[in-house]
């Protein structure tokens, strides 16, 4: 076992013992390999360094509270992957390939798996790099398919906290018929500064309205919004948002609950109607928000609307459950009723 305190995990880089990768050249993928070695070695010319030809995954395994290992939803990865590399023209893994190459991962890595009991989880980074040295503008025949991990700590334990958000008005994360909905490296770095400022001002997150009009609510910058009213599940319609996995997962446990889900254009204004909204994604499952500042620009200090939801750190009923929920159905402590941990083989 690895010599790491796993009550003091962030959610960082990590260098574990191996990557997994295949090559793809020539029409067809290379045998499936380790490789202790935690660099890559790619032409100067390779497309991802002029084009950002690159795409990637996110998702979680965890040590399950009878001791098995566990991968949450790897397939959903792999179709989305799926999804986003014919979007950029590159190759794609096979669903099986994928999750095969995933569970490698875990075993080659599973001293850096946080035992049952710390709320940690192993985060797994799928990685498609076009990698062919060229300059014309057309998609990379030649791309490595990669593997990683690291351990990776809860923001929450087993409690949740609320945190506040403010309203993207003077910045777009996505155009229309853009890339917004699929997981592309080039995303996300538009989003640094403006997270950087939000950050200095004490916003936890950002919350971007659609570009074209700035009439509805679109996604946070890392994570899916949703919200909840009365005994209603509402999140956004949009072709600008990610398709996530964590918020199918939790719309599926709403309606377990009983509760209505709505997948809608969600008007900026409704969030006044809102009992309860949060961010969720793979790293953290759910952020609550006490509150979300409307302001005419980040960086200015005008606040025109607050939206206010509960006291800073205080956490509705339906967030908490959902949360509670996802969770112990991640660590084994409830009926895994829809089939969505991909066991690994005992003794792992």
């Amino acid at each position: 076992m690895a010599n790491i305190n796993w009550d003091k995990l962030g959610f960082d880089a990590y260098e574990t013992n191996t990557v997994i990768l295949s090559h793809y050249k020539d029409g067809k993928w290379s045998p499936i390999r380790r490789s202790d070695e935690f660099s890559f070695t790619f032409d100067p010319f390779a497309a991802v360094f002029h084009y950002a030809t690159s795409c990637f995954e996110g998702m979680k395994a965890f040590r399950q509270k009878n001791g098995r290992a566990c991968i949450f939803r790897p397939e959903e990865n792999a179709k989305r992957m799926q999804r986003t590399a014919d979007y950029l023209g590159l190759p794609a893994p096979t669903k099986e390939m994928f999750i095969k190459m995933s569970e490698e991962c875990v075993k080659a890595n599973i001293e850096f798996l946080p035992p049952y009991g710390h709320h940690a989880s192993m985060y797994i980074r799928p990685l498609l790099i076009g990698m062919r040295p060229q300059m014309q503008l057309i998609p990379p025949t030649e791309c490595v398919f990669a593997v990683m991990c690291a351990p990776a700590g809860s923001y929450y334990g087993e409690n949740l906290s609320s945190f506040s958000a403010v309203i993207a008005r003077n910045y777009d994360r996505a155009a229309p018929q853009g890339s917004g909905s699929y997981k592309v490296g080039a995303n996300y770095p538009c989003s640094f500064k403006p997270y950087k400022m939000a950050h200095e001002q004490g916003y936890t997150e950002i919350l971007y309205l659609n570009s074209a009009t700035k009439q509805y609510i679109d996604e946070y910058g890392s994570s899916n919004f949703f919200a909840i009213k009365g005994n209603t599940y509402v999140t956004p319609l949009s072709d600008s948002v990610l398709p996530s996995i964590t918020n199918k997962s939790l719309q599926q446990v709403a309606m377990d609950f009983g509760m209505t889900v709505e997948k809608r254009k969600v008007p900026v204004e409704e969030l006044a109607e809102f009992d309860e909204a949060a961010a969720c994604g793979t790293a953290v499952v759910i952020t609550p928000m006490s509150h979300i500042d409307d302001k005419p620009t980040i960086e200015g200090k005008e606040v025109t609307k607050v939206y206010k939801f509960f006291q800073d750190g205080k956490v509705g009923p339906v967030c908490s459950k959902l949360y509670k929920t996802i969770t112990g159905i991640q660590f084994g402590e409830l009926p895994d009723t829809h089939g969505w941990c991909y066991m690994l083989p005992e003794g792992i």
